[in-house]
């Protein structure tokens, strides 16, 4: 790539990253919501809707058809199409997309802290869940996915919580959403969540209360480790997890501990390529950019941290499995653009 189109390349990602603010905006304003539950808006009627200044939102609504998220008339009243719809306004859709926007934005809010870290090679402070609240990024994938097509891919595992009397145990479960979705998939099973985090464990044990399933899944904040191998699981899940763990290793020894004969450890995780490639794929340069802001700091400064990050390529999770005694690690094949899927068992 030569000077100028770096230069051009550069312009792009800077236009890109401004639109992700402005998409930041829309959400956290309830400008996408109000556009798709109240049709066309000039701006001063989209203000009234939403209790905001309405120069500063025709400058928004100037902006989003600028970009092309939304469309405009000659009589600058402006529509959400509907096909934008379920990636800027529905929450429940699989693509909605506006939460990654917000998690920039917290993860801007400590880029000095990163640039401290970087230098001493120690972990930065947490990346701050407020003002906006937790939030759960892969929600409407897990709900829509993961107990739909995702475990039903995986024969013997679909078969065993298909059956009366299964247990499930979901380690680093966050918000519970991972947790939810199986107990709504499968009706027969009980499902132990577990998180470190004791705020995401509260948030976690309330989603499952409005969901429906408290009665089957409970929710932990303790490590795996405080489990007993008395009341063995048939299938333990780890969920886009492993590779923000300091010890992955000793996770997956004491997942593989909590098993019953012929269980399964199932871990759902990135999809790097097979080796390192430069240039590399897109999902590839979007997993490295989340490692060098937020999976890898996680992990740094911790004496004996495996130091993964979140391109954990198919030969990590290998050697990670097998230093955890699985004999058998199979990549199951569905097909995803962004996440791999692991059976590990034996």
């Amino acid at each position: 790539m030569d000077s100028d189109a770096l230069a051009k390349q550069l312009f792009g990602d800077v236009t890109g990253a401004l639109r992700m603010y402005a998409v930041y905006l829309g959400e956290r304003l309830g400008y996408y919501r109000a556009l798709a539950d109240g049709g066309p808006m000039t701006p001063a009627r989209l203000a009234a809707a939403t209790g905001t200044n309405e120069r500063y939102t025709r400058e928004w609504l100037e902006h989003q058809a600028s970009c092309g998220l939304l469309t405009v008339d000659e009589e600058h009243v402006f529509t959400l199409p509907p096909e934008h719809v379920p990636v800027l306004a529905d929450a429940d859709h699989v693509l909605y997309g506006t939460q990654s926007p917000v998690n920039l934005v917290r993860v801007g809010r400590r880029l000095g802290d990163l640039v401290d870290a970087y230098r001493t090679g120690d972990a930065p402070p947490p990346i701050p869940w407020e003002p906006e609240g937790r939030s759960a990024t892969n929600r409407a994938q897990y709900l829509n996915l993961l107990g739909k097509q995702w475990v039903p891919a995986i024969p013997d595992v679909h078969a065993r919580l298909s059956s009366g009397g299964a247990r499930v145990a979901d380690i680093a479960c966050g918000l519970g959403w991972t947790s939810i979705a199986l107990a709504k998939a499968y009706p027969a099973i009980t499902v132990d969540g577990l998180d470190l985090d004791a705020e995401a464990i509260e948030a976690a044990t309330r989603n499952a209360e409005e969901s429906g399933v408290a009665d089957r899944v409970t929710f932990a904040a303790k490590n795996a480790a405080e489990l007993t191998s008395a009341q063995p699981y048939d299938a333990v899940f780890i969920i886009e997890a492993l590779h923000d763990m300091t010890n992955p290793v000793d996770a997956l020894r004491t997942a593989r501990d909590l098993l019953v004969p012929g269980g399964s450890v199932l871990v759902f995780d990135t999809k790097p390529g097979e080796e390192f490639t430069a240039p590399g794929p897109l999902v590839e340069q979007y997993e490295y950019g989340w490692s060098l802001v937020a999976c890898l700091p996680a992990t740094m400064g911790v004496p004996g941290s495996a130091m993964t990050g979140t391109v954990m390529r198919p030969a990590t999770l290998r050697r990670y499995a097998e230093e955890a005694g699985f004999t058998d690690v199979t990549i199951v094949p569905i097909e995803s653009e962004t996440w791999r899927f692991y059976q590990l068992r034996g």
